[in-house]
This record gives C-alpha cells, sequence and structure tokens, in this order.
C-alpha cells in the first residue's frame, strides 16, 4: 500500500493559488449546478453518524443534532435515524438516548436512535468478524435501512467513522446502489507542523481512511484549513459564534436541551427539565462561551441548501452567491489517517469543502444556524 502523507503547507498553498487562478467562480457554478442533480426530492433520506453523550463530549455534537431535528422538521430531509458512536473508554458519557427523546418530544418525530460497534478497524479491510450480532446492531441497521429506502440515503459522518466503513467494507455494492452521498466531518485539509491527526480522524484513523474507499460521492468537510488552527480557512469548515447571539433567541423548551447538556445535569428527568421553566442563571453563563462549530454547512447542502454573505438560506439552484461550495478533488487517504489531495475537474465522487467568502463566512454561518433552529417548534 502506498505511504500518503499530508500536503506539506507550500504545497497546500500552492494548491489553494491554482483553484483562484484556474477555477473561477464561474466554473465553480457550473459544477454546483450538475451536482444539484442530487436534491431533486423533496425529502432527502438521511442517516446521522454522531458521537453524541451525555455528559457531552463537545457540545457542537448537541447543535448539530439541533440543526438536523430542523431540516428534519421543515421535511427538507427524511430523518432515518440517529447512530450514535460507541463511546471510547476516555468519554464520561453513555450514548445521550436522552438528548434524542427531548428533540422527539419537541418536535413530535419519533426518530429512533441506535449505538455503533464498539470496536474500532484495525485495518481498513477490516469487517470486524470477530463481533457478535448485538456488537453490529448499528452497523446492520445502516445496511437495512439502504436496503429499505426506496431512493438513495444521504449519510452524514460527525464522529468516528467506524460504522459506515465496516457497513460499507461487508455490502459495497449496495453502497454503490443505495448510498447517494456521504458527508465526511473528519480531518484536516493541511496538517500543521506537529503532524497530528484531527480528533475525529484519531478516533479510529483506518475507518477514516476507508470511507474514501467507498464507491459513492463522498463531500469531504475538513474540520481545520490547517490542524487545530482556529481561524477561518480556505478548505476548513470551522466556524464559532457567541452563544448570546443564538441560545437567548431560542424557545424555552430548546434552551432547556441545551442547557441540560451544557450544565451536564445528572438527573435522568429529561422531559421534566425540558418542560420547566428555564435556568435564567444558568443561560446568562452560557450565553457568555464561545461554540465551535464545524459541520453545519454540510447539512444544508445535502438538502438543497446554501448560505448567502447575509446568512439567508437558500436553494442550492438560486442565482445568489454562497459562502461555501465544495469543490471537485482527488483524494487517497492511508490507514494512518493521512490524505493527499488535489484539485481535479473532471472527478465526479469525490469533493471538498472550499469557504468561497472567507471575510462573511462565520458571520453569514452563525446567522444561519440561528434562523435555522428557529424553524423548530415552540
Amino acid at each position: 500500500m502506498s505511504n500518503y502523507k499530508s500536503l506539506s503547507r507550500r504545497k497546500f498553498l500552492g494548491k489553494s493559488g491554482l483553484l483562484l487562478t484556474g477555477m473561477n467562480i464561474s466554473a465553480i457554478s457550473k459544477i454546483q449546478a450538475s451536482q444539484s442533480t442530487f436534491f431533486e426530492n423533496d425529502e432527502v433520506p438521511l442517516i446521522h453518524a454522531t458521537d453524541l453523550y451525555h455528559t457531552h463530549g463537545d457540545p457542537d455534537d448537541h447543535w448539530d443534532l439541533a440543526s438536523i431535528y430542523s431540516l428534519a422538521f421543515t421535511k427538507d430531509i427524511n430523518l432515518k435515524g440517529i447512530l450514535i458512536d460507541f463511546p471510547p473508554k476516555r468519554r464520561l458519557g453513555d450514548p445521550d438516548v436522552m438528548g434524542v427523546a427531548q428533540l422527539n418530544y419537541i418536535t413530535g418525530m419519533p426518530i429512533s436512535t441506535i449505538i455503533g460497534t464498539p470496536y474500532p478497524m484495525e485495518h481498513r479491510n477490516d469487517v470486524q468478524s470477530y463481533a457478535s450480532k448485538i456488537d453490529h446492531q448499528g452497523i446492520q441497521w445502516v445496511i437495512d435501512t439502504l436496503k429499505k429506502s426506496p431512493t438513495p440515503v444521504v449519510i452524514n459522518i460527525v464522529g468516528a467513522a467506524t460504522d459506515i466503513a465496516v457497513a460499507a467494507k461487508k455490502e459495497p455494492n449496495l453502497f454503490h446502489e443505495k448510498c447517494r452521498s456521504i458527508y465526511l466531518n473528519a480531518g484536516s485539509a493541511n496538517n500543521g507542523k506537529d503532524n497530528k491527526l484531527e480528533f475525529n480522524v484519531k478516533l479510529n484513523p483506518s475507518a477514516f481512511a476507508a470511507i474514501f474507499d467507498i464507491d459513492c460521492p463522498i463531500y469531504w468537510l475538513p474540520c481545520w484549513n490547517e490542524t487545530e488552527i482556529h481561524e477561518v480557512g480556505e478548505y476548513g469548515s470551522y466556524f464559532r459564534f457567541l452563544q448570546n447571539d443564538i441560545l437567548p433567541h431560542l424557545p424555552d423548551r430548546l434552551q432547556n436541551y441545551f442547557l441540560f447538556m451544557l450544565g451536564q445535569k445528572k438527573s435522568h428527568k429529561w422531559l421534566n427539565y425540558l418542560i420547566n421553566d428555564v435556568e435564567h442563571d444558568l443561560l446568562e453563563y452560557y450565553n457568555k462561551m464561545n461554540r465551535n462549530m464545524w459541520c453545519i454547512a454540510g447539512f444544508l447542502y445535502a438538502a438543497g441548501k446554501k448560505v448567502t454573505c447575509n446568512g439567508e438560506i437558500v436553494s442550492l439552484h438560486s442565482k445568489e452567491k454562497s459562502v461555501f461550495s465544495f469543490i471537485p478533488i482527488d483524494v487517497n487517504a492511508n490507514d494512518d489517517g493521512f490524505t493527499q489531495w488535489q484539485l481535479d475537474t473532471t472527478s465526479q465522487k469525490r469533493y471538498i469543502f472550499h469557504v468561497d467568502d472567507i471575510e462573511n463566512y462565520q458571520t453569514a454561518m452563525t446567522i444561519a444556524l440561528k434562523n435555522l433552529l428557529l424553524n423548530l417548534p415552540k
């Protein structure tokens, strides 16, 4: 197997320049128009695979979940279920079935929760033949969901890629036929000086690499433009916002959903907390905190949406310019989780996230996220 390494910073910047000089806005628009055939149905069947825990590992996962529920509530997606990673030993929390139950109650949607495999992939072709049926209940659910769906299914990956990677290794032809696309929220477009892996890749590097073997469109959203550099960059999906810009504007029950998570409540009374009065002192405390985010653009794009520089969520078919897009690439990844990629206008199944408007991206995404969550019922 070839041993790939991440692009050097010099090569990366060179490729960034290639995008700006060799692929102009007109070319990007044509590429987006060709991709829009993925979004012809009103409701996109979607699996959300996440590392969602209580107590939380990272609060962004609960912001992500609420965003997915909002798209399901407005019928922009048909949410098939929430696949939660089996918690690794370093995580204190169990899969947050209470958080899912809270959003089920708020929306009136009976969405199922499924737990993933407890084992990481040992190499990119590992189908975990040693695992029991219980261990692989999440993997089998993914396979069954694809088989039963009358139309191809979109898959979000916002944690470890293990369950989706193993399912695809077990049923490669099924993924070719019934996986509409995979949105992979992991990795870095360019590694930093210390050459460390991004967190989601580190959870299971072989599984991350195996996603790129799947014969279906892969929309890759590197979490970082450069690993752990907390700033908006050309190929990183990262942005952050002050929670005060969104949290106090939400309906009371949705505020309580977030406070139950942020406050790391030990009580099992998730429903009582949800429907009771808001703890305003706690709300004021968390309003002052920043929140890092990575995945919202992919959720919207999968639902056939984009975001204007003013933060308006519009159809991909709209002529208005978006603050982000996806650019066709050629990409390879090794079992250690390192990637090598280059721009490739001929690619029809591999795309990388791109910030088209670096100046307005963070503000626009914050406004879009607020408006998205305000679609949820009071």
